[in-house]
């Protein structure tokens, strides 16, 4: 039976791992409507026909997306909640009648990934170490309010020790088991909401490998603004953002709040509901270029936003190993189609690569270390992939210094790793 249970609660995805006393950690796995996977996608939806609103049902991961994408309007979508966590303005919101804080959000969406995992996670564990990030996500992050609501959270799963322990430290551990020698190891996690680092000596030391942490950073964008940057410059432009319209003689822009809604897809069908939707179908009327705006209407009616941000992802993919690639989404009427060069991808994402690059310093400078004195470098995550961010290391580091992979398992891997440690103490935190 496992000895601990580690889990990568991230913003895009979940990833569960189980330890034994000896032996590598095993990922729990779900059988999805699409086939068996590991990363369970951090989402869920809240179902109730409106003629029946006693009959909700609750989804979470896969399950939560198609039920979404098969009735928008009868179902509430919540993804990306991990940015909330440590956000003192979100108090609660109301879901088909009732409140949840984001503790009940989490909890709701924890008890519904074991469902699914059925017979892996039927009997837990005692102990639970949970992945944090270095820097929670928001303007103003507060880190003991955000753990606090974590540890209520992961109470109601019944575990009796929860301990946290940063991210990157995970994926370390993870690395740490192919190292053959002493090493000063450097670890870039790349999430959807946040970019985090720690360096972390490994030294044999009577037949056991031991660590010590050096230094940290973290930073919080990733993976999720590298995204909005592609809607925004391929994608609203196309659907009226920058052109006008004219009110009582006068030219006027169209309003940029249309277009923020695109910085997470599941908000398009919200923004149906809203005002906002009014004054936007009166602007095809009003508008210079309203073709565009039609395209807009139809994008929030039909709600593209599922395939819009699948578009998005090809094109990231596409970037990582090509230095030109195709970016197309088409949908009903809509259909947009261009060449995408790699170099104006990174200059569109410019912002955010500089914000991860002073993170990677901030780290060095924390472990009192220099380039030179980093033995290797581990790079995890899916962002982890774009050149432009392998480049912020390649010009600090030797290439054969630099490894990737494991993208989305090292962090819950190293996790359940850790929860075996004789000094746990060195390597975890409790709540505040």
């Amino acid at each position: 039976m496992a000895t601990s249970l580690g889990i990568d609660f991230g913003t895009t995805n979940t990833v569960v791992a189980l330890a034994e006393e000896a032996g590598p950690a095993q990922l729990a796995r779900f059988q999805a409507p699409e086939g068996e996977l590991f990363a369970f996608r951090s989402c869920l939806s809240f179902h109730a026909p409106a003629e029946r609103p006693a009959e909700r049902t609750i989804a979470a991961g896969p399950w939560a997306i198609e039920a979404y994408v098969e009735d928008p309007v009868e179902t509430r979508f919540i993804q990306s909640f991990k940015m909330f966590a440590a956000a003192e303005s979100f108090t609660e919101t109301q879901i088909l009648g009732r409140r949840y804080r984001f503790e009940d959000l989490l909890s709701t969406f924890l008890l519904k990934l074991r469902d699914y995992a059925g017979a892996e996670m039927a009997a837990l564990p005692e102990r639970v170490i949970v992945g944090r990030p270095v820097t929670f996500a928001g303007a103003a992050p507060s880190e003991p309010l955000a753990l606090t609501r974590y540890e209520t959270a992961f109470r109601r799963l019944g575990f009796a020790e929860i301990l946290y322990a940063y991210e990157p430290v995970g994926a370390a551990f993870f690395f740490a088991r192919g190292l053959t020698g002493d090493a000063t190891v450097l670890v870039g996690d790349f999430g959807g909401g946040t970019s985090d680092f720690s360096i972390i000596r490994f030294e044999a030391q009577a037949g056991e490998l031991r660590a010590a942490p050096l230094g940290r950073s973290g930073v919080g964008v990733a993976g999720d603004a590298f995204d909005y940057r592609i809607i925004d410059q391929l994608v609203a432009p196309a659907l009226g953002k920058g052109s006008s319209y004219v009110s009582y003689g006068k030219v006027l822009p169209i309003p940029n709040r249309y277009y923020a809604a695109f910085a997470r897809w599941d908000q398009l069908a919200l923004m149906r509901m809203s005002r906002d939707m009014r004054e936007i179908r009166r602007l095809v009327r009003e508008a210079s270029e309203p073709a565009k705006i039609a395209r807009l209407v139809e994008t929030l009616d039909e709600n593209y936003g599922y395939r819009l941000y699948h578009a998005v992802s090809r094109l990231k993919e596409a970037l990582s190993v090509e230095s030109h690639a195709e970016f197309r989404f088409e949908a009903g009427s809509i259909a947009i189609v261009r060449e995408v060069a790699r170099a104006e991808f990174e200059a569109w994402i410019a912002p955010e690569l500089a914000q991860i690059e002073t993170a990677v310093d901030r780290a060095l400078t924390e472990a009192r270390l220099t380039a030179p004195q980093i033995d290797r470098v581990f790079l995890t995550g899916g962002s982890s992939l774009a050149p432009a961010v392998r480049a912020i290391f390649q010009r600090r580091f030797a290439a054969e210094r630099i490894e990737t992979g494991a993208e989305l398992e090292s962090i819950a891997s190293g996790l359940a790793l850790i929860g075996r440690e004789p000094e746990l103490g060195r390597w975890t935190m409790s709540a505040p």
